[in-house]
């Protein structure tokens, strides 16, 4: 294959419509946010001993009460821009490929589903147990504390993982002109 003949790499040359430009720009947002939260943020608090702090419990649901309504409205753009693109059905290639679309639909479900769970259950039971360490001056973790945080990680690995993937199957759709 000689150089002629290799499409262009240029910005130009990739094929977008704009939706697709949406679940893009949002779905790398939202991954790239929670690997910050999770990998720089919680992990610095706790090396600081923030953690261990009476006030974390409030600090800490506050955190992540807006983190949580930001998954959501990620969540929802994703999906819709999905939907939006299956409306359409253009040069979108998840779109023209059955098993494609529906695993992309389903994906962006799973995501969504997950924000949902820990703004209205997870975070909340956290919260609580933070709330309780506090109340009774101690830095031992209740009993039912860590099968929610282990849950919580769990989620955190499938988002990520279901992330990934919807990425993929996005990303495999960029077209290059020839």
């Amino acid at each position: 294959m000689n150089a002629a003949s290799k499409p262009s790499m240029s910005p130009a040359a990739l094929q977008l419509t704009p939706w697709h430009r949406v679940v893009l720009a949002v779905l790398g947002f939202w991954l790239s946010a929670t690997l910050l939260l999770d990998g720089v943020v919680m992990p610095s608090l706790y090396g600081a001993g923030m953690t261990a702090q009476p006030e974390f419990a409030s600090a800490g649901y506050s955190l992540f009460w807006v983190f949580n309504r930001v998954e959501i409205l990620c969540g929802a753009a994703v999906l819709s821009g999905l939907l939006a693109l299956r409306q359409g059905r253009r040069e979108f290639g998840v779109v023209i490929s059955g098993s494609r679309s529906r695993w992309a639909v389903g994906l962006a479900t799973l995501l969504l589903a997950i924000a949902l769970l820990y703004t209205y259950a997870l975070t909340p039971a956290l919260s609580a147990f933070g709330m309780e360490m506090s109340l009774n001056a101690t830095t031992a973790m209740p009993a039912g504390m860590m099968p929610v945080q282990g849950l919580y990680w769990v989620l955190d690995a499938l988002k990520l993982a279901a992330g990934v993937g919807l990425l993929a199957l996005c990303c495999r759709d960029l077209r290059l002109k020839a």
